[in-house]
């Protein structure tokens, strides 16, 4: 299903499963959902099963909106217990999202809808008549049994899901590598199918180094101890003096809390010139990304906040940004603080959502299944991934999520089926942006040759070189018309790029 007939659906008020691979593009698509649904005047929860990926989408926790916490069942009596504005929230609220679905427990998801029935007062309805959207990969990371806590499995074995009977709309098309060759071997990964020559073509970039040894690149590993040691050590080895930035923030204490825990920037920032940075926020006036990287060249006199010179060249001078945690339309918390972290290393987990140019990755110690293909998945191709080591653990995933995904594809092409007539509507939405094809009977080479008389590099691959500077060129100000015409390539191609080079939220 292309994105465009994924949106019409769910602005549609049907309930939904948007799912896929990695790089497929669901957080653009929420994204797009949340701002049209709210123009509309609905009230939408934003949520997620972890803090990070709640405070990429402004919102918070699904246990923290439902009032569950960390409790395994539901009380009785449990209505009574929570809170006037706890209460309202669930009341007020006509769309709940929940993002990272492949984490929560199944009984999870159950006791989240007996909330919304109880709270509502609509005991027949499933989630008390909400809609809800769920968003997520179930081949990524899986929801974790510890054994002091009840065990559960994926939210498709909930009692609420046959139901619920969501819309599955499973996005195929790829917005983040451009490498035929990995993405065979995610494929590969995905279907339990991984060959030997797939392996092998990942064994031979073990102990690759880059032709740069200086070009700026983060680490990826599984655990934290291994991250926040190798950020230490190599910013102790730095020459010059530290300099220390501690947050600010509003709020209750709790709430600070749980904001701070999702919010990749620390609490205390510590720098010194030379130092590796990644920002982790997208700045207003472009200048940078989420996930850009860069390194300390200087403090302002005045001020101390740090001057970055990112990949490409572009010099920012650092300024105080602000994360907000808010709970339905109300703010709860807030942190400001300079947006940076020092990026020698992050772990998997934190790298989730991200694209990286490049990136080296120690999957030695790969405890779960899906984690290698998280971390593989963010690089846009073979030759830009650098592996310190690679365990078998990093190679599988779930049986589970394979056997899931047969029945998920075949429920999608039904549902694609019955929602075509909202093509139109897509079509209409999404008339900016040029169609690949057309039914005009003319075959799809005729068609590239057709349009290279005009965009000579139609659908030709992007080059390093060309993607540092088309990046440069955008953030000096150059519009998508003049881009199109310096690339050789149409604006919708441009804009396409930028997304992947920038973040999907970067180019409107």
């Amino acid at each position: 299903m292309n994105q465009g007939l994924a949106l019409e659906i769910m602005l549609s008020g049907e309930s939904v499963l948007l799912t896929g691979p990695a790089g497929a593009g669901k957080t653009f698509v929420l994204n797009q959902f949340i701002k049209l649904a709210k123009r509309d005047g609905k009230h939408v929860s934003v949520t997620a099963t972890t803090g990070l990926a709640a405070t990429h989408l402004g919102g918070t926790t699904i246990h923290a909106w439902s009032g569950m916490g960390v409790l395994d069942s539901l009380p009785p009596g449990f209505r009574d217990h929570l809170s006037k504005g706890r209460i309202e929230i669930i009341e007020k609220t006509d769309v709940l999202i929940i993002d990272e679905i492949s984490m929560l427990h199944d009984f999870r998801l159950d006791m989240v809808d007996q909330i919304c029935r109880l709270v509502r007062k609509q005991p027949e309805l499933p989630f008390g008549g909400i809609q809800l959207i769920m968003s997520g990969d179930f081949f990524q990371l899986p929801p974790i049994n510890r054994g002091d806590s009840r065990a559960g499995s994926f939210v498709v074995n909930s009692q609420v899901w046959r139901e619920l009977d969501p819309v599955i709309c499973y996005l195929e098309e790829q917005h983040r590598q451009d490498d035929e060759t990995l993405l065979e071997i995610l494929n590969a990964i995905r279907g339990g199918d991984l060959r030997r020559r797939h392996a092998e073509l990942l064994l031979e970039r073990i102990g690759v180094m880059p032709d740069d040894p200086d070009a700026p690149m983060t680490e990826l590993h599984t655990v934290n101890v291994d991250v926040d040691t190798l950020n230490d050590r190599r910013l102790a080895e730095l020459d010059g003096d530290e300099v220390s930035y501690e947050q600010s923030s509003t709020g209750s204490e709790n709430y600070v809390e749980n904001l701070q825990r999702s919010v990749l920037a620390p609490s205390i920032l510590r720098l010194k010139k030379g130092a590796l940075v990644m920002a982790v926020k997208n700045s207003m006036d472009r200048k940078y990304a989420n996930g850009s990287l860069g390194r300390v060249i200087d403090f302002e006199p005045a001020t101390d906040y740090p001057i970055v010179e990112f990949t490409g060249g572009r010099i920012v001078s650092m300024l105080p940004e602000t994360w907000e945690l808010r709970d339905g339309d109300k703010k709860r918390a807030s942190i400001t603080q300079i947006p940076l972290r020092l990026a020698w290393a992050i772990t998997v987990h934190k790298s989730q959502g991200m694209t990286l140019d490049a990136a080296r990755i120690d999957l030695r110690k790969a405890f779960v299944e899906g984690m290698g293909y998280v971390a593989l998945s963010r690089v846009k191709n073979l030759y830009n991934l650098y592996l310190t080591g690679i365990n078998q653990m990093a190679l599988r995933v779930s049986e589970e999520a394979m056997s899931i995904d047969e029945q998920l594809r075949s429920k999608a092409a039904a549902d694609n089926k019955r929602f075509a007539h909202l093509e139109v509507q897509a079509a209409k939405r999404q008339s900016a942006v040029p169609e690949k094809s057309s039914k005009d009977g003319k075959s799809w080479n005729e068609k590239i040759a057709k349009m290279r008389e005009t965009y000579p590099n139609a659908y030709k691959p992007w080059e390093v070189n060309q993607d540092n500077e088309l990046m440069q060129e955008f953030q000096n100000g150059k519009t998508l018309k003049q881009l199109s015409k310096q690339f050789g390539r149409h604006e919708g191609s441009i804009k396409m790029r930028l997304q992947k080079l920038f973040g999907q939220d970067i180019v409107q």
